[in-house]
């Protein structure tokens, strides 16, 4: 099994199609959106249209009260979350699906593994017009709109309330995406049997930037990290 191929030696390292699975019962986000702008989360915030579930979440991971907010879709119940990191249990390799998309105005455009289409159908095994590129050279692109970006999905129970449901994560991560092909975990998954133990986590990176438009000052964010640990 191989992840996403846009990584070449320099970039430290090397979609899985849609299977189906159980239906959804809340999804794990990394952030939110206040006065039309992005902000940036260090502790999980998790949304359900499920009162039972959204309550349990609170329970399990030190959460705030759920409250209601502006969803697009039936996830109407948030809670924020005081876990910066929580213990999942994945149902193998079908649980981490892995993606380049391209989004236009009106939704996707093109999907690959980075190396060859997936879809629209009508160019599917066709060479992904972005193959060859360098990892930056696919971050410049992806910024400038003209370029897929990642879509990594992992679907997931809470290892300590396993009957509540599959949870969702989705994120565009560039450093998911690097993390996921340097440390094989889309193979390491592949060779468990059975349920696997894992961690879904938000890790805080600081550095001094080198190069480029901010060189010399301090960059800080919080990066999505997923650890495999072993049979559930």
């Amino acid at each position: 099994m191989a992840g996403l191929r846009i990584f070449g030696d320099a970039d430290t390292a090397t979609t899985a199609p849609k299977r189906r699975t159980d239906d959804v019962v809340g999804r794990f986000r990394s952030g939110y959106v206040a006065n039309n702008m992005p902000v940036a989360l260090s502790d999980w915030r998790v949304t359900t249209g499920d009162p039972e579930v959204a309550e349990r979440v609170a329970e399990l991971l030190n959460g705030d009260e759920p409250q209601t907010w502006d969803a697009t879709g039936e996830d109407n119940l948030e809670v924020f979350t005081k876990s910066t990191s929580v213990e999942v249990i994945l149902d193998g390799p079908r649980a981490l699906r892995q993606a380049m998309v391209l989004y236009g105005r009106k939704g996707i455009l093109r999907v690959s593994d980075g190396e060859t289409i997936t879809y629209p159908e009508e160019d599917k095994g066709k060479p992904d017009p972005q193959a060859g590129q360098s990892l930056q050279e696919r971050k410049d692109a992806a910024r400038a709109g003209t370029g897929a970006e990642p879509r990594i999905e992992l679907f997931f129970r809470l290892a300590d309330a396993p009957d509540l449901g599959v949870f969702k994560f989705q994120s565009g991560s560039w450093s998911l995406a690097r993390d996921l092909a340097y440390f094989g975990t889309e193979d390491e998954l592949a060779d468990y049997d059975g349920p696997v133990r894992a961690t879904l986590a938000l890790e805080p990176v600081s550095f001094v930037a080198k190069s480029g438009p901010r060189a010399g000052q301090n960059v800080s964010y919080t990066k999505p990290v997923i650890k495999i640990l072993g049979d559930a």
